[in-house]
């Protein structure tokens, strides 16, 4: 379902849009519909990546790292 809204643009901005639209052989509408969806799906992707990050940070990074060996086992002879 589509839903219609009001815009308000400054008379230079919409001459510019109308070019634009037109280069592109599309509509101001679809234009606009097509940048919004972009927009959205960007900020979808970005808040999933951060969470990802996040729930690494929290569960940590294992390096299989144990602790040196202390100064007298190295030199056990």
């Amino acid at each position: 379902m589509k839903t219609n809204i009001t815009l308000k643009l400054d008379a230079a901005l919409l001459r510019e849009i109308r070019v634009l639209a037109a280069e592109e052989g599309t509509s101001i509408s679809a234009l606009l519909a097509a940048r919004l969806e972009q927009i959205v799906r960007e900020r979808k992707s970005y808040e999933r990546a951060r969470k990802r990050a996040l729930a690494r940070l929290r569960d940590g990074l294992d390096l299989h790292w144990t602790p040196p060996r202390s100064r007298d086992e190295l030199h056990e002879r």
